[in-house]
């Protein structure tokens, strides 16, 4: 633990090992300290329970650095027009901005700007006819 925390505290300048009573120890960094590194592209992780909650999504991705995971499954599960208009917005603001919004499974899609470009892989004999 103490290797961690010097190591830590060489990479943040900051580190406060709290424990619990159950024997464990936490770890808090703090946040201001561990983005001293600006980063160039930022990957997001959102989750739509209700259609406002796709106002962050949109905002970031306008700022044009953000990779969006957008897990649908929760807003799919409530109201599946919530989910279409939901949807539609974000594909909209891709296409404003060039980018692209691409399906992962049933449950997620992604949303990247236009440098950026998601392989959606070979389409097998069966899926072509």
């Amino acid at each position: 633990m103490d290797k961690l925390k010097d190591f830590l505290n060489k990479v943040t300048g900051k580190v406060v090992i709290e424990g619990n009573n159950k024997g464990e120890d936490f770890i808090e960094l703090e946040a201001s300290e561990i983005h001293k590194k600006s980063a160039k592209i930022f990957v997001k992780y959102f989750i739509l329970t209700d259609f406002s909650d796709i106002k962050p999504v949109i905002d970031s991705l306008r700022e044009g650095y953000t990779i969006a995971l957008i897990k649908i499954k929760p807003l799919k599960d409530k109201d599946m027009n919530e989910l279409k208009r939901a949807i539609n917005k974000v594909k909209r603001t891709a296409e404003a901005i060039d980018g692209e919004i691409v399906g992962i499974d049933e449950d997620w899609i992604i949303a990247v700007p236009n440098f950026i470009e998601v392989y959606k892989g070979e389409a097998s004999e069966e899926e072509v006819e």
